[in-house]
């Protein structure tokens, strides 16, 4: 597959890049809205073709698909840009400011008939899939999923990350991870209820603490910019537990441990190093060509910015939200 990268943002050049090097696919095209920077970044990486501007990519590149890693606010406007020019999307996570913007994502992207996916890569990790699977298959009642993304995001000022007209905050930029897993394991939630801070006073949340509530069951979700890194999750059950640290963006040279106890059973499995955003890319390719709903394709991404909604309005409103 013949990828064109929309921006030259770090997580296309940190990640995704680096990650397709080592696959069958390729990047062809890399656009930006500077011409200098899409030329040099095109150097770096040996890419054959660049574009001052995004639509120019989407007009005149030789390309299959497009990977989507421009700021959260844009997301749609370009996702549905590329599906109009019937190319497949891999867009970068959250798709959409909100469920309804996602809902006419997803609805245009069925219309002209490509692919979308979005860029969950912590899916498509093995260890991701078999502590889901070991849930599914062996937990009794899950009764409550702790589940938390922090870093300390130092100040800049053109941090998109602390932009309120570019959907920025610590919900939608980290927090959209814990809110995802925790829906792997209990599903879609009923009430949401949320405390927000915004300590930069910056216009948008650097550090939330919500609640998913569930029928018989709850999930705690917690994310921030102000406080050391942590990347973790918990599931309870009448019968046992899992829990993984690192569990969303963990070291890519290393591998990574899932501990557990079921039915009084206490194990520890480690699973070899690989590249998830290479796997996500992989994963991506394999849905277009066998013509499928990629695992976090496009209903799976309304249903979580619905979880996302509630716990933004809970948190704007200080009282607990229907989902």
């Amino acid at each position: 597959m013949r990828f064109g990268v929309l921006s030259t943002a770090g997580i296309a050049r940190k990640a995704f890049l680096p990650a397709i090097e080592p696959t069958e696919h390729e990047v062809t095209a890399i656009a930006s809205r500077d011409p200098d920077r899409a030329r040099s970044v095109a150097d770096a990486y040996g890419i054959p073709e660049w574009y001052d501007g995004y639509d120019d990519l989407l007009a005149d590149a030789d390309v299959d698909a497009v990977y989507v890693p421009v700021p959260n606010a844009l997301h749609a406007r370009w996702t549905k840009r590329a599906a109009d020019a019937g190319l497949d999307v891999l867009c970068e996570k959250p798709l959409a400011v909100d469920a309804d913007e996602a809902r006419d994502v997803v609805d245009r992207c069925a219309e002209r008939g490509v692919t979308l996916m979005e860029a969950f890569m912590y899916r498509y990790h093995p260890r991701t899939e078999r502590a889901i699977a070991l849930a599914r298959e062996e937990l009794d009642a899950v009764r409550s999923v702790t589940a938390a993304f922090k870093f300390p995001l130092f100040d800049r000022p053109d941090d998109v990350r602390l932009s309120p007209e570019l959907a920025g905050g610590s919900l939608m930029d980290v927090g959209c991870y814990a809110v995802s897993i925790a829906r792997q394991f209990l599903g879609e939630p009923e009430r949401a209820y949320a405390y927000a801070n915004d300590s930069r006073g910056a216009g948008v949340d650097t550090e939330l603490a919500g609640v998913l509530e569930y029928d018989g069951a709850s999930a705690r979700i917690a994310c921030g910019f102000d406080t050391q890194e942590v990347q973790r999750y918990r599931v309870e059950a009448d019968n046992g537990w899992i829990e993984v640290d690192d569990a969303f963006n963990g070291p890519s040279d290393e591998r990574l441990e899932l501990e557990y106890e079921i039915d009084g059973r206490r194990a520890v499995e480690t699973f070899d190093v690989v590249d998830q955003y290479g796997l996500e890319i992989e994963a991506f390719a394999a849905s277009v060509e066998e013509g499928r709903e990629p695992r976090t394709g496009g209903e799976e991404t309304i249903a979580n910015m619905r979880a996302i909604d509630a716990l933004s309005e809970s948190a704007e409103r200080g009282h607990p939200v229907e989902v």
